[in-house]
């Protein structure tokens, strides 16, 4: 029998990032007291964001509305990375990345946790900017998984090609 695997990713659903950020819009665009303080939630790529409000309070504000919607739409908080409020003219502005993708670091320190504290026979291997774990029982493959889940890591996982 050939080995059971699963690959170990980080990555976004575009779709359900497009909807948490029309829902933020729309929220930002309807409540009391968001009206004339100029906040707006703007995609600037596939992975980038910019909010803008008139006050740094207003910006904060709004970037909770944002994490908000992000949770009730199934995305990790840990893949949105936001910079310190800035003065851009008479506005605030806060950037914020999507990170998509394990950083080689980040893999490496996950490939370490699996050799050291997972079963002694599944193997992990960083591929690009995933995982892929290897054993002989899928049994194992679930201890991997519970591990993973269990543990505090920097980025969000999610684990696919379960076979």
């Amino acid at each position: 029998m050939a080995d059971a695997s699963f690959d170990i990713v980080s990555e976004i659903d575009l779709a359900e990032l497009d909807n948490a950020l029309n829902q933020a819009q729309r929220e930002l665009a309807t409540r009391f007291d968001f009206r004339g303080t100029g906040a707006d939630v703007e995609r600037k790529s596939e992975e980038a964001v910019t909010i803008t409000a008139e006050t740094e309070e207003r910006a904060k504000a709004a970037l909770d509305v944002l994490k908000d919607k992000l949770i009730k739409r199934g995305i990790s908080l840990k893949a949105l990375t936001a910079e310190e409020p800035r003065q851009s003219g008479k506005t605030t502005k806060i950037d914020g990345t999507f990170q998509q993708g394990i950083p080689q670091d980040q893999a490496k320190k996950i490939a370490k946790i699996i050799r050291d504290e997972g079963p002694k026979n599944v193997k992990p291997q960083v591929q690009g900017d995933k995982l892929r774990v290897t054993g002989k029982k899928r049994d194992d493959l679930q201890d991997v998984i519970a591990l993973l889940k269990g543990q505090d890591l920097e980025v969000a996982l999610q684990f696919t090609n379960y076979r």
